[in-house]
């Protein structure tokens, strides 16, 4: 066989996976969004289409205009944002100290703060809520910033830590020359030269604390603090047999993420490759 024929087959069978998993991936977001689009009596129809006989917003116009939904995406905002912003200050100056200055235990330090990677989100509900009750942080933003921000800090602290050890020493070595403090050169050089890096801790983060369910449920009673991904589970309940509007609710509730990472994915592939390959 051919070396020409080897590659013609290689990259048949690439595409053909490509195809396959852009398939999977692709289907249940059609789906949904033409459920959102299909009046109630044609939701459930057999055969299925491939678009609606009838298209309709009206699934949009009920769901967006219900149960606080504008209220309760504005706080999922607000607390996504504050957490991801949160996060890079301070997994980045951890990252930093891990990656460049030199203190006793500074080896063994980083794998017990690594522990927090290691432990499942769920078996740290019970202690959570047993310390936000006593720091009165229960049915307030802060408790639920407060624990996003600790649930995501070792494993973007890791990926950043990766990333700056592979900037060049000589930059900092000359900005020491011209006299910098480790201040300046991490704020003025690293930080920088870490665009790819900071944007895949922004994704994750980000979207992490946009569709956190279990700990907002648990901290959060109080019916105008609730963030979106409460709001959508009790929509469910609420409206259990309009799944056009559950639908059109949950697509909404993707255009914030949508937004993120259009922002972002021109630094996210090198940033995950570079952050995958180093630490």
């Amino acid at each position: 066989m051919s070396q020409k024929r080897e590659r013609r087959i290689r990259k048949i069978i690439t595409y053909t996976l490509l195809i396959f998993g852009l398939v999977i991936v692709v289907v249940p977001f059609w789906y949904m969004l033409i459920t959102s689009l299909k009046p109630q009596a044609f939701i459930f129809e057999m055969p299925p289409r491939l678009w609606p006989a009838e298209v309709t917003l009206k699934n949009y116009i009920e769901a967006l205009g219900k149960d606080y939904f504008g209220l309760y995406f504005l706080n999922s905002l607000f607390v996504a944002s504050i957490t991801t912003v949160t996060t890079i200050f301070v997994s980045s100056m951890l990252a930093y100290a891990f990656a460049r200055l030199e203190f006793p235990g500074k080896k063994f330090l980083f794998y017990i703060f690594l522990l927090g990677m290691m432990i499942p989100p769920v078996m740290l509900i019970i202690p959570q809520f047993i310390v936000a009750k006593h720091l009165d942080l229960l049915e307030k933003f802060t408790g639920l910033i407060l624990v996003y921000v600790t649930m995501n800090i070792s494993m973007q602290t890791f990926l950043l830590r990766g990333f700056f050890e592979g900037i060049p020493k000589d930059l900092e070595d000359a900005a020491l020359i011209d006299g910098a403090s480790n201040w300046t050169i991490f704020w003025k050089v690293i930080f920088p030269l870490s665009r790819p890096g900071i944007a895949v801790v922004t994704i994750f983060t980000f979207l992490y604390s946009w569709e956190e369910f279990p700990w907002a449920h648990v901290a959060i009673k109080e019916t105008t603090k609730r963030t979106l991904p409460i709001a959508i589970a009790l929509f469910q309940g609420q409206h259990l047999t309009e799944w056009g509007q559950v639908f059109a609710a949950s697509l909404v509730s993707l255009v914030p993420v949508v937004i993120v990472f259009v922002l972002f994915q021109r630094h996210f592939i090198q940033g995950i490759t570079t952050t995958g390959l180093k630490g």
